[in-house]
């Protein structure tokens, strides 16, 4: 299939873990994780290439010591029930190295129209079945049911996160029980670290797509694809295949390294589906790839294949 993008990329250079959510008032709402992990930050605007050119504003920032003092990462925007919501992960900094695969997932809420204004209440801590590393909390609505989808460690499983599903009772409270739905079990999902991370969830040809990242965040970082029927049972683990090989990895060709973290919206006429993602453009890391700010945001448009799944080809080149 044939790739052309109309997007100026990098979209947006040291954003990590990107969410792009366009909104019924036809903006385009933006987060990601800062590379100083300190803080959370909103930005708005009627194009996705625009995004690059407004400001942001700091919605909220770490405290000095407890529960969300270190390590501000992968924050999501959602609107649910006519409120909006902020998920994100943050950890304890008096925990390992600096909190460091200590996180829990976290809830703001914001009753304002619009998300820019008002003001972001926390919500508390989304309490799952075990107090363990558990980030990159994900909501989606089907038939009138709210799911969460979200990454944590087993304490009996080898390996740093697995995938799981719950029902909600409000978007900040699981409903039932957690369903474990993928663990990492491919080699491309074990280099480095044991990882399916970063769920993202779209909806098309009667199917539930659910995109994740796994393997170490270097380049060898890459996105895997877990398929359901939209009438089967959501909570039943036999529901969710996964897909053998990743389906989006770094291209050396393109100087494209370790894609993933993605999320979707869809371009500004409605008509084509935009993958949001981050990559670096060199493959040499010094020290620590968490460390290293240079995981860019990225837009590129996407298509179908003919078994109805999404094909994104490979991470296009800079071209800007």
């Amino acid at each position: 299939m044939e790739q052309n993008n109309q997007y100026q990329n990098p979209l947006i250079e040291q954003r990590a873990d990107p969410w792009v959510y366009k909104h019924s008032d036809g903006f385009y709402y933006f987060t990601a994780s800062v590379p100083e992990y300190d803080r959370i930050e909103l930005r708005k605007s009627k194009t996705i290439q625009g995004l690059n050119e407004t400001d942001s504003i700091i919605i909220w920032e770490k405290y000095e010591n407890g529960p969300m003092s270190a390590n501000i990462w992968a924050p999501e925007i959602h609107y649910i029930n006519h409120k909006w919501y902020v998920y994100f992960a943050a950890a304890k900094s008096s925990e390992t190295k600096d909190g460091l695969f200590d996180h829990r997932m976290f809830v703001l809420e914001n009753e304002s129209e619009d998300p820019m204004q008002g003001n972001w209440v926390e919500k508390g801590q989304i309490k799952t079945k075990w107090e363990t590393f558990a980030l990159d909390a994900t909501h989606f609505e089907h038939l009138g049911v709210h799911y969460l989808v979200w990454p944590q460690k087993d304490p009996s499983i080898e390996g740093n996160s697995n995938l799981y599903i719950s029902e909600l009772e409000n978007p900040w409270t699981l409903k039932g029980e957690q369903v474990m739905i993928a663990t990492p079990e491919y080699e491309w999902e074990k280099i480095g670290f044991y990882v399916n991370e970063g769920p993202a969830v779209i909806k098309r040809n009667g199917k539930i797509f659910i995109t994740f990242s796994a393997s170490a965040t270097n380049h060898h970082y890459c996105m895997g694809l877990l398929t359901a029927d939209e009438n089967s049972s959501l909570l039943d683990p036999s529901s969710w295949v996964k897909h053998p090989e990743p389906i989006f990895t770094t291209n050396e060709e393109n100087q494209q390294f370790g894609p993933g973290h993605n999320s979707f919206t869809v371009s500004e006429n409605g008509k084509e589906d935009v993958l949001i993602y981050h990559a670096r453009n060199y493959k040499k890391i010094v020290g620590d790839p968490l460390y290293d700010p240079n995981r860019h945001t990225r837009a590129q448009v996407f298509s179908w294949d003919k078994e109805g799944r999404p094909f994104f080809g490979a991470p296009l080149p800079d071209n800007k």
